[in-house]
């Protein structure tokens, strides 16, 4: 028996093959979006365009420049004070975004669980993320030179006794610690997010199967939380490279050079005249940057994200 089908009268019956027209964009979006793409373009890619022709000149900045070529490139990578640069740069950046999460992770699973007050708690541990990362780093330079010291010296610890900061095999250990309690919150914001995501019933269910605690944290909680992880890991990464103020507020890249970022290493020859040649060290930096992008893209796709 077949079932048959009508159309109501008048109305045109739909062609078979007939293409899809998809919705016309109204003239006034494009209108609406041309001066953010024109502020855009001004602000970031015609000034790096602009710097990476540079690159290829020995240019100090200002005044006449000529035509080099791969000259200030070959320098570059020969340079130890710019290999030592990179290697703190990704040596602190990967301490540093694995302190961030395991501490953010921690505290996001104490602030979400039963404990009174922790609405008020939530508030204060984001408070580092409202501050100026220059002020806090001066704040701590104060407290590792001065009140530190103090403190190591009355209470007769030869450890404390000197400053962090003059020390050039401890000094990347204050610039983590002072770096990761500003970045802490950021990350602590997104666990807390996540973990308020997962379904309670999910953990009602274990606890009636007789599941600890510990075993509820690595065998459910880790899992569902494996996408904010790797968000945090992301941004965290991504910001660290970039690492200027707080080093320049503790330690200004000292002793010697011992703590000196790529970021500082390039704005430190800007001012020094070394234009083109730290333009060319920006161009490499942005190249190994996009890599990092597209390796981190690479590895995540297709896991459980978002």
């Amino acid at each position: 028996m077949s079932t048959l089908t009508t159309t109501p009268k008048g109305a045109a019956r739909p062609k078979r093959g007939a293409p899809h027209h998809t919705r016309r964009v109204e003239p006034v979006y494009y209108l609406f979006l041309l001066p953010s793409l024109v502020l855009f373009t001004l602000a970031i890619p015609v000034p790096a365009i602009i710097g990476i022709f540079f690159s290829f000149t020995n240019s100090i900045g200002i005044g006449d420049w000529e035509l080099v070529g791969l000259v200030n490139y070959v320098a570059a990578f020969s340079d130890p004070a710019i290999w030592q640069s990179y290697l703190f740069t990704f040596g602190f950046s990967l301490v540093t975004v694995l302190v961030v999460n395991v501490a953010a992770f921690l505290l996001a699973v104490g602030l979400t669980s039963r404990i009174r007050l922790k609405v008020s708690l939530r508030a204060v541990f984001v408070i580092p993320m409202v501050v100026s990362g220059i002020i806090i780093a001066y704040v701590f330079n104060f407290l590792f030179s001065n009140s530190l010291p103090a403190a190591g010296t009355s209470l007769g610890i030869p450890f404390l006794s000197t400053s962090l900061l003059a020390n050039p095999d401890l000094a990347w250990v204050a610039i983590v610690a002072v770096t990761a309690w500003q970045a802490v919150p950021g990350a602590l914001l997104i666990y807390i997010a996540g973990l308020l995501a997962i379904p309670g019933d999910v953990y009602e269910a274990a606890e009636i199967d007789g599941a600890s605690r510990a075993q509820r944290l690595t065998r459910i909680t880790l899992p569902l939380m494996a996408g904010y992880v790797v968000i945090n890991v992301i941004l965290g990464f991504k910001n660290f490279l970039n690492a200027y103020d707080i080093i320049v507020g503790l330690t200004n890249g000292g002793p010697g050079t011992s703590t000196r970022s790529v970021a500082m290493t390039i704005i430190t020859g800007f001012n020094s005249g070394d234009y083109a040649y730290q333009m060319a060290n920006a161009t490499i930096f942005f190249v190994v940057a996009v890599l990092i992008a597209f390796l981190q893209l690479s590895v995540t796709r297709g896991r459980n994200t978002l």
